[in-house]
């Protein structure tokens, strides 16, 4: 079997038994993406000579010694490009340092190796707003994989990538792991380090792990929390061993079932494989519970005026001034400034700007972002509530299986929509993962479903324990 088909865990055991090297899995997987990327698009970059490098200096004794890990394109690599998926970013800058994730992963051994496509600046749920080309989901070349982590979650599916890091303000981690067909998992707010992530909604973005199994989910997971004192959003709480979660039983778990997320809406197939999990976690002994979270239909406008709200803030910044694209054609000041901004961002990136400013402005303050930060502590609140019946809560990670490139070009509502599921918990700051769970009929093909489930904050332990369970199973 092929190195770039393998997992963390099996190659792990391969290493410590001296059966390959670091190198030979770095080569294996850039032999991968040689030949499967160019009908892919899930890799922006890669510097194969530097990660050989790294491999052939890795200490194998080290939980993730020797391992290539690949990167979404908004984390900073020192010295390799962060383009965010942007004209913005993609000309001139190169990072200077490595942002606290990064960082975490060296510290354990890992291999950063290649730069993922993403929508730009994350903002999207399709991979479709990147400037840099579109990302193809590799079980329907025809079809989306998702976003904004396209280019992470397709790596993992088509065998370009070990594993993967991703970010998730909306669903970004979990949407396209469901709809490529593998685990992504969202952290508690706060548990993995902001330090380096190229800033979208900072109350709001979270770096997860984008891998084949729930295993490699939380031996990524051992090693990327912990405080940073470089990020103020940063938990210094203790950091269990995620994967003495593995090979639990669930019985007795009580599985929270949300009448908002069963609703007549959702795509067929994937009503009929969510169902089918729900009967195997009650298999296992699992115990179902009727919930109710009844602000779930405010959560995603109120999203989308917190996320672009604080999208407009965040990119003030690229300004053309100090880095990123800068117009040659300005004449002074003012013009610098416009221009720039205008050649240098896609349009998905100016509607939301364009929102942010707005809700923001005089007079519209109270009326929209008050609104929505009071909305947020409602939602917030109906997890607890149901928390305090349930340990878990279940759903579907996306309405629908991945649609074909292009089908919401122009329709960015019902793109947004595509969220519905996911948006609350980031809006809540609780973890939760995506593990597939069958396949849904669409157009003839066969399309990955994702069963999400929702965690208490700072659970990421249950979370682990009941996605293994129905995963082994």
């Amino acid at each position: 079997m092929s190195l770039a088909n393998s997992t963390i865990a099996t190659l792990r055991q391969r290493l410590l038994a001296k059966e390959i090297s670091p190198r030979d899995i770095v080569t294996d997987v850039a032999k991968a993406i040689d030949t499967q990327n160019a009908s892919i698009g899930a890799y922006l970059s890669w510097n194969l000579e530097k990660a050989l490098k790294e491999a052939d200096k890795a200490d194998v004794s080290q939980p993730l010694g020797g391992i290539p890990i690949g990167i979404k394109d908004n984390m900073n690599v020192i010295g390799e490009p962060c383009t965010c998926g942007s004209r913005m970013l993609a000309e001139n800058y190169t990072a200077p340092y490595d942002a606290g994730a990064i960082v975490k992963l060296r510290s354990a051994g890992a291999v950063p190796f290649g730069r993922l496509n993403m929508d730009e600046f994350a903002m999207g749920s399709s991979t479709e707003n990147s400037a840099l080309g579109v990302t193809r989901n590799p079980r329907d070349l025809e079809r989306i994989p998702g976003g904004s982590s396209g280019g992470s979650a397709a790596a993992v599916a088509g065998n370009l990538a070990i594993a993967t890091l991703g970010s998730d303000t909306g669903g970004s981690i979990r949407l396209p792991a469901a709809l490529c067909g593998c685990v992504g998992l969202k952290p508690t707010y706060g548990r993995i380090s902001r330090y380096g992530l190229v800033a979208f909604a900072s109350s709001l973005d979270q770096i997860g792990p984008i891998t084949k199994t729930v295993e490699d989910s939380a031996i990524l997971l051992n090693h990327l929390c912990g405080k940073d004192a470089r990020d103020s959003t940063s938990l210094d709480v203790s950091v269990p061993d995620f994967t003495s979660a593995l090979g639990k039983d669930i019985k007795g778990l009580r599985i929270g079932l949300p009448k908002e997320y069963f609703i007549s809406g959702i795509h067929a197939g994937v009503s009929a494989a969510v169902n089918a999990a729900i009967k195997k976690l009650e298999a296992l002994g699992a115990i179902p519970v009727e919930i109710s979270l009844p602000h779930t239909d405010v959560g995603v406008s109120t999203y989308y005026i917190i996320a672009p709200a604080e999208a407009s803030a965040n990119l003030a910044r690229f300004d053309g001034v100090r880095y990123g694209h800068r117009s040659a054609a300005a004449t002074d000041l003012m013009e610098h400034y416009m221009m720039s901004r205008e050649e240098g961002f896609g349009p998905e990136v100016k509607r939301r700007i364009l929102l942010g400013t707005y809700v923001l402005s005089s007079g519209y303050y109270d009326a929209y972002y008050l609104k929505a930060q009071r909305a947020r502590t409602l939602i917030r609140q109906d997890f607890e509530q149901a928390f305090e019946k349930v340990d878990v809560i279940v759903s579907p990670t996306s309405p629908t299986p991945a649609h074909k490139l292009g089908a919401l070009k122009d329709n960015p509502l019902a793109a947004y929509l595509e969220d519905i599921f996911t948006i609350p918990v980031n809006l809540a700051g609780l973890p939760a993962i995506s593990v597939p769970c069958g396949t849904a009929l669409e157009d003839g093909k066969s399309l990955p479903v994702g069963l999400q489930i929702i965690g208490k904050p700072l659970d990421e332990m249950t979370l682990i324990r009941v996605a293994d369970a129905f995963e082994k199973a």
